[in-house]
This record gives structure tokens, sequence and C-alpha cells, in this order.
């Protein structure tokens, strides 16, 4: 079975790809750099060279040829590369008429946890959607723990309200229910200290995103003056990357995001590194219906998955339909435009960036 064409498509504010083959299965994958989904279709269209007239099935071949081959690396290169992938897995799946959770070893669940997003503009409001979807039958919770304009206060404010809209959200919820925050590097590292410690009568499952990427050796800090277990690795993008994460010590979860970390090849390897630590996954989840579904295939074959966040239109159980479980209709795709991503920016009370 060859690969005849590969063609991404600027859907709202995704990139999809499909990869055609010789034999008429037609596999769908999606790419996750998605502030920059231009260039990375740029990507998809240029390593379609080497994959048009290759066989579909040597899925593993083809992601150590690409990625080897000049030995340049970056988040653009990986995300068109997770996306090829994804398709091919999905390809592979429905030539056999199994799911990817069959190929990867079989399934370990029959269910997939999740968690539902806490937002609103006030306490109150935060309070009562928290209390909501534990009516909705959520058993897990996440908050973004900033109300807007937060970049503008001095820290100890902002700390302040991040502290109130956690104790807030537990207090409406109560002790039965998970609750884990995100920070989204949005505090320094004195302050998330600050921070994670001020939270340690709420019972905090995880702190997600304490401080920006570049700095590993950072977490260590962190973790050694906290005592809320840290998930971390969202922007990283290979094997190795979240070994360097894993080794620090520091995480109890790591983050890889499927259509960025090198698709299901490398994320099952992420997967596998982490469970020698005893390290949970933590799927990051931005994208279409077409990243959940193949989310939902991994996270059913891996020992150490933990959680990750939940889309409605979603099905309640592992499906067991072949490949990744979802088709899309190509018609369909031109009544949703492209929405690329503007830079704009979050900025201190004296001008300086903040984020």
């Amino acid at each position: 079975m060859k690969i005849e064409k590969i063609t991404p498509f600027l859907v709202d504010r995704c990139l999809l790809v499909r990869v055609y083959t010789d034999a008429g299965i037609v596999g769908t994958g999606e790419a996750g750099l998605w502030a920059h989904h231009n260039l990375v279709y740029e990507a998809i269209n240029q390593l379609s060279e080497y994959y048009v007239g290759k066989d579909a099935s040597t899925i593993e071949h083809h992601f150590q040829t690409v990625s080897r081959d000049t030995h340049f690396q970056g988040a653009v290169l990986s995300a068109a590369m997770s996306s090829i992938d994804i398709a091919l897995w999905d390809i592979l799946g429905k030539s056999l008429g199994k799911p990817v959770y069959q190929l990867l070893g079989g399934k370990l669940r029959d269910k997939v946890k999740v968690f539902a997003s806490v937002g609103g503009p006030t306490l109150d409001e935060r309070a009562k959607q928290a209390a909501e979807f534990v009516q909705q039958g959520y058993v897990s919770l996440r908050t973004i723990p900033f109300f807007d304009g937060w970049e503008q206060r001095p820290p100890t404010q902002a700390i302040t309200d991040a502290v109130e809209i956690v104790k807030a959200i537990r207090e409406a919820v109560g002790y039965g229910i998970d609750l884990g925050v995100e920070v989204h590097r949005n505090f320094s590292k004195a302050e998330i200290v600050v921070f994670g410690n001020a939270v340690l009568p709420f019972r905090l499952l995880y702190i997600e995103d304490p401080l920006a990427p570049e700095s590993t050796d950072s977490l260590r800090y962190v973790a050694a003056n906290i005592n809320v277990p840290i998930a971390a690795g969202e922007r990283s993008y290979n094997l190795f990357q979240f070994k360097e994460i894993i080794d620090t010590g520091a995480v109890a979860l790591v983050r890889p995001d499927l259509s960025l970390a090198g698709g299901i090849t490398q994320v099952k390897k992420i997967a596998a590194v982490a469970e020698s630590a005893f390290v949970g996954i933590f799927p990051h989840l931005m994208g279409s219906p077409i990243n959940m579904a193949t989310y939902v295939q991994v996270d059913a074959a891996i020992p150490n998955y933990f959680l990750q966040e939940a889309y409605p239109v979603a099905d309640l159980v592992v499906p067991d339909r072949p490949g990744i479980g979802v088709e899309i209709r190509e018609e369909k795709l031109a009544k949703f435009p492209y929405r690329p991503h503007t830079i704009g920016g979050w900025f201190k009370e004296d001008g300086s960036v903040a984020h």
C-alpha cells in the first residue's frame, strides 16, 4: 500500500492533514503548533515529497528517516511529522480493520477520564460553574486561576486573587472532587513558590506549567519548595526533551501533545520513559475532534495515563471503530475558514512583557 498524496487543510483554528493511498484508504491527522499553522502547512507540503510513493505501513522507519536526515529539529517540523504520523496510524488501523489501540498492545481501559475547565469573571461564577460540572458527573476539575487584567496587578495581588479562586472552587465542590490549576507560565519562579504554598490547604492534585519551558532545571527549584505535584511539557516537541524533564525528578506528570511531540509513534515512547519513572501522562489537547479521537486511542493503551481535557462532542467510551475511530467530510471543510493567530501580548503596568 503506497502513499499517493498528502494534503493539509487549514480549518478554523486547526490544521488537518489527509494522507491518500493507492488502496483507496485515506488517513487523517492533525498538527498542533496552533499559533503557527501556516508555517506547519508549508512544512507538510515539503515533507510530502519524501512520503509520496513510500509504503504507508513502515511508520517508524519514516519517522526515523525524516527526523534524522539533516538533524534539523524544531516545533514546526515536529508538528508536521506528528500530523502525518497520526494519519499513517489511521491508515494502518483501517487497513487491518482494527482501532489503533489494538495495534499498540490492546486496550487497558474502557473509558478515558477527563476534566472540565472552570472559568468565570468572578469568584461566585467560578464556584457556580464548578458545582454545575460536578452535578453533570465530572469528578475532576481544572481552572486557570487568573482574572482578566492579572498582569497589571502587583504580584502579591495576583497571587491573592489566584488563591481565592482556588478556595472558592474547593469550597463549592468539597474534597471529594479532584482539582488542579493551569498556571500557564504566568508566575515567576518566586511567585509560583508563594502561590504553591498558599494553596496547600485546598489539596490541589497538580500545578500545571508553573514556569516557562526554557529552563527545565528551574522545575527542580519549584519542586523543592512546594508540596504540590507538578505537570509540565506541553510545549516540548520530542522524546529527548521529555526525558530531560522526567530526569529532573521534579515532575509527577508530563504533558505531551500528540500533534506536536511526534504523533503516536513518539508519544508511546514518551509514555514508556515516564512509566519507568512512575510519572503519569497528562496529555495536552488543542485542536479539533480529530485530535481528541487520536488521544483516546493512545490513552486507552498506556498504563500510566492520568487525565485530559474533555470535548463535549467526544464519545463516552473508547470506540472500537478502525483507525483513530473518526472520519471527516472534506467537502464540508470549506465552511470553516481558517482563523490565524494574531500576536498580541500581555504587559505589566510598566509596559514590560508579563507572559
